[in-house]
């Protein structure tokens, strides 16, 4: 947009504006009048309030949500008995404006230095050990507890996010700018207090049809990483979590390099067979300068119904991985907790809906709860370094 240009200014009724400031865009998380899309909202002496609302293309899937939220919020103000919502499609002048209202520069902005985004890679060994399921599950709980999370699919060749938090539709492109699927935290999820956290997700899943295959080689590995790092806005995270493919191929090494501050987080199971797999996706983040956050063990000991425990992949598994990662990193790498085979955590993958939200008390949901709770850490400024030195 040149900088002679200047874009009309929005007609806004003041007996509507605060009940406008609540309607937000599904996508971007942002009140439609932050974001310019509403270019006037008058209300005439018979009761009815127009809304003329730019969408940011003309097939926004999610117009008709747009649409009821209005008129929900405006039909709660003194003297309105009928709401019109007229919609129209930004200029490309106009989207430009957005974009530069939202800060988006097609640079990753989590490997800034002084990003508050706290950023982990999800990392396993080898293929099966439910790495998945705790990436999703994780961010999952850390949205319940009011945090703004986003969740890339880096497996690029496994995808399978989309399906664990059940999204059907691809993300909506605004020129190179990608937003990602938004998914709402469930009222009766928000445990830990009354914030509207939610969870954003990108995925190749989202751009291909799920029985084909993804053929790439490393090259455009690279790049699908680095587009969803850049291009995908993800707005203002407190968390991003990365579901890494099993191993340590490109993909792996791509994350450390794009995000150098990122920390990983490596996943296994209790056998003593899968320990010495595992510590290879934790060496790696030493041999690439990251660190490593902590051990998560998955399909631990089953709980049976007459109170008894069933290991059935043994145990000790987790604990050996971090007293060695502890030794190899040079740095403490705990256990940050068992996760064990719970017929609530299949059903609820299967059925799109994290059981951390879906089955809150089952003893997986309990114990995927409290690894969030580690990892997570307060918001803002509170124990980061501002770079000054008192005189």
């Amino acid at each position: 947009m040149s900088s002679e240009t200047v874009l009309p200014q929005p007609t806004v009724d003041p007996r509507l504006r605060d009940a406008l400031n609540t309607v937000q865009d599904p996508e971007l998380q942002r009140p439609l009048l932050d974001l310019g899309m509403v270019q006037r909202a008058v209300l005439e002496a018979d009761g009815t309030a127009t809304v003329g609302v730019l969408l940011t293309i003309s097939g926004c899937p999610l117009r008709s949500t747009i649409e009821a939220d209005l008129e929900s919020a405006l039909m709660q103000v003194d003297g309105v008995h009928r709401v019109t919502v007229e919609l129209g499609v930004m200029t490309p002048e106009q989207r430009q404006e957005l974009k530069q209202r939202l800060g988006h520069t097609r640079s990753i902005p989590f490997a800034d230095p002084d990003s508050l985004t706290r950023v982990h890679a999800v990392a396993s060994g080898k293929g099966g050990v439910g790495k998945s399921s705790v990436t999703a599950n994780v961010a999952a709980a850390l949205a319940a507890r009011g945090r703004q999370v986003g969740v890339v699919d880096a497996d690029i060749h496994g995808f399978s996010i989309p399906g664990l938090f059940g999204i059907q539709r691809g993300p909506t492109k605004v020129d190179e700018m990608i937003l990602p699927a938004v998914v709402e935290v469930p009222g009766n999820a928000r445990r830990d207090n009354g914030t509207p956290g939610c969870v954003k997700v990108i995925s190749i899943g989202m751009f291909t049809d799920p029985a084909t295959p993804v053929v790439w080689r490393g090259p455009l590995l690279d790049r699908a990483i680095e587009q969803f790092l850049a291009d995908v806005h993800f707005g203002d995270l407190d968390h991003l979590l990365l579901d890494l493919p099993p191993g340590t191929g490109d993909v792996a090494i791509s994350v450390a390099q794009k995000l150098p501050h990122s920390k990983v987080l490596v996943v296994s199971t209790p056998q003593q067979a899968a320990t010495g797999i595992a510590e290879r996706a934790g060496t790696l983040a030493a041999m690439t300068e990251q660190s490593v956050a902590g051990v998560v063990e998955n399909m631990a000991a089953m709980v049976m119904p007459d109170g008894s425990s069933l290991e059935l992949f043994g145990s000790g598994g987790g604990q050996q991985i971090a007293e060695s990662l502890t030794e190899r990193m040079g740095h403490p790498v705990p256990k940050l907790g068992s996760i064990p085979l719970d017929v609530a955590l299949r059903q609820a993958g299967d059925a799109g809906a994290p059981v951390v939200w879906s089955e809150p008390d089952s003893p997986a949901a309990v114990a995927l709860r409290e690894i969030a709770e580690q990892i997570d850490g307060p918001r803002g400024l509170a124990g980061m370094s501002l770079g000054v030195t008192p005189r």
